[in-house]
């Protein structure tokens, strides 16, 4: 499948005037790769409310501008370049300094392209929310297929190096071991840094692997994914070393029933909290609401956490092709942990799953 870049651009150019701007600078790399299909580390683009767009890199990636379907220019202050007054920034993605720099140019009557273009209608510039990152939200085929190759890479690499997982292996080396498989397979990289927490490191919900060696009796937290083409995968699967302890396959249990609960929830028109106490609201009727630290998921796309969130304060509701991941944990301090992830996408006849792994306790 094509990306059709133009459609994206449309799309904001209709957003615009609820923002009473007549364009907006974006300045974000991931989102000028979702406008344009440029991936660099200088570059801004410029969408007017009238469809119409101009892009800015610099001599680095400039060739690379001619086959995508958007005029572009080279510079090397690829935001000033841009700048116009009465235009929109992204104010999460430009630096304060910045912003004043641009602000001092405008106001000294720097040459931008809303003062070639005349779409500047005054004041300075002006700072607007996730505007793009929203509309990123909701995903097309195109998008949804890259995720479900990014989610069926990690699955594969972790039933690949599933039989070498033993005691004296270290966290880091099994950390090594999927991140290879994984690119092995095809993934441009591992999506993130990859967690491996043996035993008491599990009640750390992101712990840093170590060289602690693993070692029988323990619970064993893999959190990691594979980079498809941009996209992103993120999978949480927790296996036993041994036969568990009666405290181990009770967490787990839990976990999981708590786990498939969130599943169940997500649906288009789904109020974030909602989904979130599903499987939030089982965690604390068995006494663990304390050892549930963080929200119940996250969208992923072209970043491994994006909109939206699921959490007890995150407001708003689920849309229709929203891939997201449902997560919950446990974490008992000095004792471990229990983490099951996997990432779906919202449909209207019920949630896609696309990561394919067992949710069954693994026995090694």
């Amino acid at each position: 499948m094509t990306i059709d870049h133009a459609a994206r651009r449309a799309r904001l150019a209709a957003a615009l005037p609820a923002h009473k701007v007549p364009a907006l600078l974006v300045t974000s790399p991931v989102n000028v790769r979702y406008l344009t299909g440029l991936v660099s580390s200088n570059a801004a683009v410029l969408v007017r409310a009238d469809g119409s767009a101009l892009l800015a890199t610099d001599n680095r990636y400039i060739d690379k501008t001619r086959a995508l379907d958007v005029p572009a220019v080279e510079a090397s202050d690829v935001a000033g370049r841009l700048a116009a007054p009465g235009v929109g920034i992204e104010a999460a993605a430009m630096t304060v300094a910045t912003f004043r720099r641009l602000e001092a140019g405008l106001g000294e009557g720097g040459k931008g392209e809303g003062r070639e273009g005349g779409e500047g209608e005054g004041g300075g510039l002006v700072p607007l929310g996730p505007v793009v990152e929203e509309l990123r939200a909701v995903k097309d085929e195109a998008e949804l297929e890259l995720i479900r190759t990014a989610c069926a890479l990690t699955d594969q690499a972790f039933a690949d190096v599933l039989p070498l997982i033993a005691p004296g292996l270290t966290e880091r080396a099994l950390a090594r071991l999927l991140d290879n498989r994984m690119t092995e397979l095809g993934a441009d990289k591992p999506a993130f840094d990859t967690i491996v927490a043996a035993g008491e490191n599990g009640a750390i919900p992101h712990h840093a692997p170590t060289d602690r060696e693993l070692r029988a009796g323990d619970l064993v937290t893999m959190d990691f994914g594979a980079r498809y083409h941009g996209y992103h995968a993120d999978m949480t699967r927790t296996v036993c070393l041994g036969t568990p302890a009666a405290w181990q396959h009770d967490l787990y249990d839990l976990v999981r029933r708590a786990q498939r609960a969130g599943r169940h929830a997500l649906a288009p028109g789904a109020a974030a909290k909602d989904v979130d106490a599903a499987a939030r609201g089982l965690i604390e009727a068995a006494g663990h609401g304390e050892h549930f630290r963080h929200g119940l998921g996250h969208g992923v796309g072209l970043e491994i956490h994006e909109d939206p969130f699921l959490g007890p304060s995150r407001t708003g509701r689920l849309e229709d092709r929203v891939p997201i991941t449902v997560e919950p944990g446990i974490y008992l301090p000095e004792r471990g942990g229990v983490r099951i992830e996997d990432t779906l996408v919202t449909r209207e006849g019920g949630p896609e799953l696309f990561t394919k792994t067992t949710k069954e306790l693994l026995v090694l």
